[in-house]
């Protein structure tokens, strides 16, 4: 008797259906369907039809069922695999994959196309024939767009993606009207860019041509998010190519300021040096014709394209937290990526595996790359391991989208899907636009040098404009004298711009959000110096010292995270004698209660990678992260603080994106060690130190930056001081290295009461956490300010030598003065190292009448540490120099012989002969 005859008895769509689950997702199958399918399975690939039986499932099952499950099997490999045999490289013969899509794979013939099977009632069909299924899958999957989703694990998200694949076979059905407003914007696109080739030969320009589709593209999804979604506001990050494009037929910006910048004219504004034009951003805010607005935010970026990631996040995030009351739905981050970029950057890595993090997600970010198929002369072959560009979007599992950029209902249709999925599923989501370069890296460049076959081709291929344009007469939609018309018509446009930027004397940067600063002067130097009233009620500091040493009501710290609260509590009610922990704390408390936001973040920052802060205590029992400065009733402001993921470029890209956005926000990042932050170099040299003189972009980012020789080898003593003080100049960033909480407490406090804002740079302590001398009383955080310089307080007559130092080595210096019982040595504390403080220093200089030598005193070997700055700066008095030898390394690994050097360094301080 047929053990399987009941499957005869039931409509075979239902088991098709049910397979097609069990193929998905197996632990979703009841479990006696699901080991009946594992036999069939089993069966099927190890011994087939008329292999020996096994445990009698595939051989004897009924044949109609057997190829309905068959059937089964070849929707999903169109599914899984369909995206490689589709027609989305317009210039470019696809490369052959194995396994196929061929019939004979899943055991059918062309005998059974015919034939009528259910299983294609799961692609939303009625029961149809082999022939008339294929016929769907090859639309839906294999056309001009190739979709990859199977990997996703959830299984509502795959039905999602899978019913919205089936609508018209994921072919959109727009109406005339959609279709003019494409046709328009690829005309804009297509005549902007030949505008450019003809008045502008040989300019750079990073053209758009060859992936025009782009521009229609992004103006659609900004108009849908408005219109579908109540989207308020946008952030666009992109590179170099098609920047131009966007920014006048999106953002519009006025085309004779374009020009301007075409014409190397100069900037208006003698206080900045200005950046070249297809790096700069805009922000606009614009009103469909159904009355409703969105702002647009396009960010300047520098050369290093992948940069603006981490940037567009941390704006993106700012907004969420101060504009939108946590609404990620209401603000979309896009950001538009160069092929060989998003391949070959780390940093696309990074700004992934960021997008689902506490401390950092936007709710889902639309990436678009711009996919040239070549780097500068480099072929894709040569530029990954992996089978696409965007495969790095798998690591956070989000679907790929390979669309033909020559079908631009294909791209705008299949933008619309990502921006569907982003705002449904909060996730993000990637669109790999297969175009290519028309003129090479640059419109200077000759790319047949390297590719001469491929630029054959490319020479003589139609542009999109033309493509879409032919299709559109051909379906009747429009004539021939409409396309003329609007070419026409955008031309005169771009003419009369021309002839008016012909009149200008000058080019102008605008400034990028500019609303967030209105309350915000860009001031220079002087004002850097000027002092500022950090002063805060003593009560009010005592009152935050209770809140933060008293354990809430209902909760349960460990033993030891209690005994740091009665520590804290000890420091300011009893000894009073502050340490370097407590008098942050203090700070943040007391700006929190002013109505300033804060917010850290870095590499384990909750507690301090020196066990410092612990910010963020646990509930021993429920393991609820608690803030104790949040609990405070008087605040106006809120404390945000998270573990990073071990990320520096990333991290600090985005810290600095949230700076950015949010002015009344004191936002810090914090490296683990100084060191690390060499991971985020360029960070700092083409954003924090030079922003403001690019783009007229204020930023009030603080970096805290552990520092100091203690023996723990090269990478953890040096935090680099060098490098920062070689990107100081002018009026550009603050470098500090404090020596007392007090001065830490109000160093971090002028931050937030000034008018304007600057990066600042801190070498914060190791060692002087916890060292009995770094202490500061309640009385100079209450009444103080902060201290540029720190003068010494011995009888100024009998001093002979005048040494300047900074940061720990002072305490190291004052132990040896004092062991020496010397009398002789003044030992001045430069506490802000850029902008130095010219006139406080002449004033110490002049109250020690006496001095004969001048002496910079470092731990650090003479080619690192402050020396050379100051050696350059500090040109006052005839300065000599105490330090380690010249050296390739920081510091030896040998504690021992580090102890040793440093040694050495004191007693030439103090002209200690051996």
């Amino acid at each position: 008797m047929d053990k399987f005859s009941f499957l005869n008895a039931a409509h075979t769509a239902y088991f098709a259906d049910l397979y097609e689950q069990y193929l998905q997702n197996p632990d979703s199958v009841e479990p006696s369907w699901r080991a009946f399918f594992q036999g069939y399975d089993f069966g099927s690939e190890n011994y087939g039809l008329n292999g020996e039986i096994v445990e009698g499932v595939s051989t004897q099952i009924p044949e109609h069922l057997h190829k309905e499950f068959q059937v089964v099997k070849l929707i999903d490999g169109y599914r899984m695999r369909g995206h490689l045999f589709t027609k989305t490289n317009p210039v470019r013969a696809r490369r052959s994959y194995f396994p196929t899509l061929e019939l004979e794979n899943f055991e059918l013939s062309e005998a059974d196309l015919d034939t009528v099977f259910n299983a294609g009632e799961i692609l939303g069909l009625k029961a149809q024939t082999l022939r008339e299924i294929i016929k769907h899958l090859e639309q839906i999957y294999c056309d001009s767009i190739g979709v990859e989703y199977m990997y996703l694990r959830n299984p509502d998200v795959i039905k999602w993606w899978q019913e919205k694949l089936n609508v018209n076979d994921n072919h959109p059905a727009f109406s005339t009207e959609t279709k003019k407003y494409i046709l328009s914007k690829l005309n804009q696109a297509v005549t902007f860019e030949n505008f450019l080739q003809t008045k502008y030969v040989g300019q750079k320009r990073f053209s758009l041509e060859g992936g025009e589709s782009l521009i229609p593209a992004i103006s659609n999804t900004l108009y849908n998010a408005v219109e579908k979604f109540g989207v308020k506001e946008c952030v666009l990050g992109m590179a170099h190519r098609g920047r131009l494009s966007t920014l006048v037929n999106i953002f519009r910006k006025p085309l004779h300021e374009l020009f301007s910048e075409f014409e190397g004219k100069d900037f208006e504004d003698e206080n900045i040096d200005g950046d070249v034009k297809y790096h700069l951003g805009l922000t606009l805010d614009k009103t469909y014709q159904n009355g409703k607005s969105i702002k647009m935010n396009l960010v300047p970026n520098p050369s290093h394209l992948e940069t603006v990631g981490p940037v567009v996040e941390g704006i993106t995030r700012a907004k969420i937290d101060d504009d939108y009351n946590g609404d990620d739905s209401k603000i979309l981050p896009i950001i538009v990526h160069g092929d060989a970029a998003i391949a070959g950057q780390g940093i696309a890595y990074e700004v992934a595996q960021m997008s689902q993090l506490n401390g950092y997600k936007t709710g889902g970010t639309i990436h678009i790359v711009v996919n040239n198929q070549i780097g500068f002369t480099t072929n894709y072959l040569d530029a990954r391991s992996s089978t696409y560009c965007t495969d790095v979007a798998k690591v956070t599992l989000s679907p790929v989208m390979h669309v033909n950029a020559d079908d631009a209902e294909a791209v705008v249709h299949a933008i619309e899907m990502a921006l569907d999925y982003r705002m449904r599923f909060k996730k993000d989501v990637y669109i790999d636009l297969l175009g290519y370069r028309k003129y090479g890296h640059n419109e200077g460049d000759e790319p047949r040098f390297t590719q001469p076959k491929l630029y054959k081709y490319i020479a003589k291929h139609p542009n999109p404009y033309k493509i879409y344009s032919d299709k559109l007469i051909a379906e009747g939609a429009i004539d021939k004298s409409y396309s003329n018309a609007i070419v026409e018509e955008f031309k005169n446009t771009l003419e009369s711009e021309y002839a008016k930027a012909k009149e200008s004397d000058s080019s102008k940067v605008r400034e990028f959000m500019q609303e967030r600063w209105t309350n915000f002067e860009r001031r220079g130097l002087d004002a850097m110096l000027e002092t500022v009233d950090t002063k805060y009620s003593e009560d009010n500091l005592k009152s935050i010292s209770k809140v933060v040493s008293t354990v809430p009501d209902g909760v349960k710290f460990l033993r030891k995270a209690e005994r740091i609260l009665q520590g804290r509590e000890k420091m300011v009610f009893e000894t009073d004698t502050l340490d370097w922990g407590m008098a942050e704390t203090l700070a943040y408390g007391s700006l929190l209660e002013e109505g300033y936001n804060v917010r850290i973040s870095g590499q384990d920052v909750e507690r301090g990678t020196f066990s410092h802060r612990h910010a963020i205590l646990r509930d021993e029992i429920s393991e609820e992260r608690i803030n104790l400065l949040n609990t405070n009733p008087n605040n106006k402001g809120e404390m945000y603080i998270y573990n990073s993921f071990l990320s520096e470029y990333g991290v600090l890209g985005f810290d600095y994106g949230y700076a950015m956005a949010n002015p009344n926000t004191l936002t810090i990042w914090e490296a683990q060690f100084g060191d690390f932050s060499n991971g985020a170099q360029i960070i700092f040299d083409q954003y924090l130190s030079a922003a403001e003189d690019k783009w007229k972009s204020q930023n009030g980012l603080v970096v805290l930056l552990p520092h100091g020789y203690e023996g723990q080898g090269s990478e953890h003593s040096s935090a680099r001081m060098e490098r920062y003080l070689q990107l100081c100049a002018n009026d550009n960033m603050i470098v500090a290295d404090c020596t007392t909480p007090a001065n830490l407490f109000h160093l971090l406090r002028r931050q937030m009461k000034r008018d304007f804002r600057k990066p600042l740079v801190v070498f914060t302590p190791k060692s002087l956490l916890r060292h009995p001398k770094a202490v500061s009383s309640i009385k100079e955080l209450a009444n103080g300010a902060f201290q540029e310089i720190i003068d010494d307080t011995i009888n100024p007559d009998k001093v002979k030598k005048l040494v300047f130092c900074t940061g720990k080595f002072y305490y190291e210096l004052l132990e040896e003065r004092e062991s020496l019982n010397r009398e002789d040595v003044a030992i001045v504390r430069i506490e802000q190292l850029f902008p130095l403080h010219y006139d406080k220093i002449q004033e110490v200089i002049k109250k020690y009448p006496n001095v004969e030598k001048y002496i910079w005193a470092q731990e650090e070997p003479k080619n690192m540490g402050a020396w050379g700055f100051m050696a350059q700066r500090l040109n006052i008095v005839k300065l000599e120099v105490c330090s380690r030898p010249y050296n390739s390394v920081p510091a030896p690994g040998s504690s021992t012989r580090d102890r040793a050097r440093q040694r050495r360094v004191i007693e030439d301080v103090f002209d200690i002969k051996k």
